[in-house]
């Protein structure tokens, strides 16, 4: 977001940068680690990361029939989750704004045995009719959003009336992890970039944007400005992570 004594800047990492620069940025992370991301993931986080998000696919109670739209795909983890509770009456759909890792999540997808409509487009001005899905969800990518507040509004939009939207992000850990989890954030994460992906700069920016995401209380003041209803949130792993979810009741 925005700072107010300056409009025209936000936050890349802990840099401040032109708002419209930081989507072509935060594109050329992706475009980076796209081939690798699936095990620096497994690497960053001893695995932890398919545990986190079989939590937050349980926490909307999908149905057979039902239609959900998943932003920030990447490469696909949560739609490989989800397609089977939809079965073949339902749909997922598989989006991202990066080219590079849509391009990815389609082809494991693929070998998975997982077929979903892809589509390429930004959280904040989604091509889709009001109402058309019965949730939403995005994991690990709200935080890489320029306009938070306007992704959030458009995850409303799109959602029908009793709809549910899914947030799994980074958060803040409680004080006891706090320290420790800095020190490998800082420290071992960008080394293990460099190692496995090639790219340092990717891993430590990405250790900084998730300082920079709003913690869970701010980050459900949020939903609640965004219209949504019966906002709550789950802390997995000491708060390293959290699942929000709301619904749309009017």
């Amino acid at each position: 977001m925005s700072s107010a004594h300056d409009p025209g800047t936000t936050h890349f990492g802990f840099k401040t940068v032109a708002e419209d620069k930081k989507e072509s940025l935060v594109r050329g992370v992706f475009d980076s680690v796209a081939s690798k991301y699936d095990v620096m993931n497994d690497v960053m986080s001893a695995g932890l990361h398919r545990i986190w998000k079989r939590f937050a696919v349980d926490q909307l109670q999908l149905r057979n029939g039902e239609k959900v739209l998943d932003l920030a795909s990447g490469t696909g983890d949560l739609i490989a989750l989800m397609k089977p509770l939809v079965g073949e009456a339902g749909a997922v759909l598989h989006t991202d704004i990066n080219a590079a890792m849509l391009a990815e999540g389609r082809n494991r997808l693929l070998d998975r045995g997982v077929i979903a409509p892809s589509s390429q487009c930004n959280a904040e001005a989604l091509p889709f009719a009001d109402r058309s899905f019965d949730a939403v969800t995005i994991a690990f990518g709200l935080r890489n959003v320029t306009h938070k507040d306007k992704a959030l509004a458009e995850m409303h939009r799109v959602l029908r009336v009793g709809g549910r939207a899914l947030v799994l992000e980074f958060s803040k850990p409680n004080a006891l992890l706090k320290a420790p989890y800095d020190w490998y954030s800082f420290n071992l994460l960008p080394r293990m970039g460099a190692a496995i992906a090639g790219d340092k700069e990717s891993y430590q920016y990405l250790a900084e944007s998730i300082r920079m995401h709003p913690d869970q209380a701010a980050l459900k003041a949020m939903f609640d400005a965004a219209g949504f209803s019966r906002t709550e949130f789950f802390n997995l792993t000491g708060g390293i992570v959290a699942v929000h979810r709301g619904y749309r009741l009017r």
